[in-house]
C-alpha cells in the first residue's frame, strides 16, 4: 500500500485539499449563520443562510468535480504505463476484473487517507479563523460550534468521489490483453481512437445539453440568484462532454499550434509526437485545460460581478449605499476560490506532465539509439510541453471566459439594477495565469527529463 500511495501522491494531495476546502467552507458558513442569528434583524430571515448554503454546496461540487477529473486523468495515465505489468499478471492467470478491483481498492485507500488528513487540517483552520475573527471583532461574541456535523458531508463525498475517479480512470485495465506482456505499453492510435462513435456521440449530447442549461441558468439568473444551480449543472455536463471528446478535439488543435512551432527537425518531431498518441496527448492537455479554465472562470466571474455592481450603483446610488463591507467579503471569497483553484490545477498539471515524460522511457531510449543527443532530447520535450501548454491555455481561457460570465450572470443578474453585462475579463490576471502555466509546465518536465536522459539507450529500450 505504501508503494501505491507514493505513486498516487498527487491524488492523495488533491483529495486532502478538497476535503479541507469543504470542511472549512461549511464550518465557516455555520459560524457566519450563528453570528447572523445573534442579530435581531438579520436573524429573523433564513434567506441569507439558504443562499449561503446553496453557494457553498455549489463551490464544493465544483471542487469535487475538478478533483474527480484530475484524479481520473492521473489514474488513466498510471494504468497506461502499467499495461505491460497488468498483461503479465493476466498471462499468469489473473483476470482483468481482479486487476481493476486492485486499482479501485487503491483509490479507496487514497480517498480515506486524503479525506481524513484534509478534514483534520480543515477543522484546525476553521477553529483558527473563528478565533482570529472573534478577536478582531469581525464575528460577534457567541457560542460557535467546535465541529459542525454538516462538515462531515464533504469528507464522505471526497472518499466516494476519489473511489469513483479511480474506478473511471481504471477502465483501460479491461482492454489489456495477455499478449501485451511481450511488448511495451503502447497507446491506441488515432484510427483506433476515432472508432468510438458511442463515446463521442454521448460527448456531443452532453455538450449540447450543458450549453442549453448554461443559457437557461443565465436567463433564470435575471429573476433569481438560484439560476446559478441550473448553470452549475450546465457547466458540469458541458465540460464532461469536452473531456469525453478530448481525444478527438485536442489533436487538431495541437496540430495547428505545432505547425507554427515546427521550424527545426526537433520541433517537427515534437509536433508529430504530440498528435501521434491522441489519448496520451488528450490526458495531458485536459489536465492543463481544466486548471486554466477553472482559474479563469473565477477570475472572470469576479470581474463580471465588479462590473455589474458598478453599473447597478450608478443606476441607484441610494440603494447601494454602505455596501462596501459586503463587497469586500464577496471579493475575499472569490480570491480564496481562485487560490484554491490554482493549487488544485497546479497539482494536476504538474503530475500529468511529469507522468507523461516518465512513461515514455522506451521511446526516448530509441531516439537516443538513433543518434539523438541529450540536448536534442531535452529540446524536443520542452517543445512538446510548450505546444501542449499554448494549446491548453488558449482553450482553457476561452472556456473560462464563457463559464465565468455564465456563473456571474446566473448568480448576480437579479440584483437591483443588474441585468445582462458583457463578460468582465481581467486581462492582466489571465496573462499571469498563462505565464504561470507555461512556467509550471517547464518546471514539471525538468525532473523527469533529467531522469530520462541519464538512462542509457540500452536500459531505456529494456524498460516496460
Amino acid at each position: 500500500m505504501s508503494a501505491a500511495l507514493r505513486e498516487h501522491r498527487s491524488s492523495l494531495l488533491v483529495a486532502g485539499l478538497s476535503s479541507a476546502f469543504g470542511v472549512v467552507l461549511l464550518s465557516m458558513i455555520g459560524a457566519i449563520d450563528t453570528a447572523a442569528r445573534a442579530d435581531a434583524v438579520v436573524g429573523a430571515s433564513d434567506t441569507a443562510s439558504a443562499l449561503l448554503l446553496v453557494a457553498a454546496s455549489l463551490f464544493i461540487g465544483i471542487a469535487l468535480y475538478v478533483s474527480a477529473v484530475v484524479t481520473a486523468n492521473t489514474v488513466a495515465t498510471i494504468v497506461a504505463g502499467r499495461t505491460r505489468t497488468i498483461a503479465l499478471l493476466r498471462l499468469l492467470g489473473s483476470s482483468a476484473r481482479r486487476q481493476r478491483s486492485a486499482v479501485t481498492r487503491e483509490g479507496l485507500g487514497v480517498g480515506l487517507i486524503g479525506a481524513a488528513l484534509g478534514a483534520l487540517a480543515g477543522e484546525a483552520l476553521h477553529l483558527l479563523l473563528v478565533l482570529v475573527l472573534r478577536e478582531t471583532g469581525v464575528l460577534p461574541p457567541a457560542d460557535y460550534p467546535l465541529i459542525a456535523p454538516v462538515a462531515l458531508l464533504p469528507v464522505i463525498a471526497v472518499v466516494l468521489t476519489t473511489w469513483a475517479a479511480f474506478r473511471t480512470g481504471s477502465r483501460r485495465v479491461l482492454a489489456v490483453r495477455p499478449m501485451q506482456a511481450l511488448g511495451a505499453a503502447v497507446e491506441r492510435s488515432g484510427e483506433e481512437v476515432g472508432r468510438r462513435p458511442v463515446r463521442h456521440g454521448i460527448a456531443v449530447v452532453l455538450v449540447a445539453l450543458g450549453t442549453l442549461l448554461l443559457g437557461g441558468g443565465v436567463a433564470a439568473g435575471l429573476v433569481s440568484s438560484f439560476g446559478v444551480v441550473i448553470a452549475f449543472f450546465g457547466g458540469i455536463l458541458s465540460f464532461t462532454g469536452i473531456v469525453l471528446a478530448a481525444d478527438l478535439v485536442m489533436p487538431p488543435l495541437l496540430r495547428l499550434v505545432g505547425r507554427a512551432m515546427a521550424r527545426t527537425a526537433t520541433g517537427r518531431l515534437a509536433a508529430e509526437n504530440a498528435v501521434r498518441s491522441p489519448e496520451r496527448s488528450a490526458r495531458t492537455t485536459i489536465g492543463l485545460v481544466i486548471g486554466v479554465a477553472l482559474v479563469t472562470t473565477f477570475a472572470v466571474g469576479l470581474q463580471s460581478y465588479i462590473d455589474m455592481l458598478a453599473r447597478a450603483q450608478a443606476n441607484d446610488p441610494a440603494y447601494y449605499a454602505g455596501i462596501d463591507e459586503a463587497f469586500a467579503m464577496t471579493v475575499a471569497v472569490f480570491l480564496v476560490l481562485i487560490g484554491f483553484s490554482a493549487v488544485i490545477a497546479a497539482v494536476g498539471m504538474a503530475d500529468a506532465l511529469s507522468l507523461s515524460v516518465l512513461q515514455r522511457g522506451r521511446e526516448l531510449g530509441l531516439l537516443r539509439a538513433l543518434g539523438f543527443s541529450k540536448g536534442q532530447l531535452r529540446r524536443m520535450i520542452l517543445a512538446e510541453s510548450a505546444q501542449l501548454t499554448v494549446t491548453a491555455s488558449a482553450f482553457g481561457v476561452v472556456l473560462g471566459i464563457g463559464y465565468g460570465w455564465a456563473g456571474a450572470q446566473s448568480l448576480f443578474g437579479s440584483i437591483e439594477g443588474g441585468g445582462l453585462v458583457p463578460p468582465g475579463i481581467p486581462w492582466l490576471l489571465v496573462l499571469l495565469v498563462v505565464i504561470g502555466t507555461g512556467a509550471l509546465a517547464a518546471i514539471a518536465a525538468v525532473a523527469p527529463t533529467r531522469r530520462a536522459v541519464r538512462v542509457t539507450p540500452i536500459e531505456a529500450l529494456a524498460a516496460p
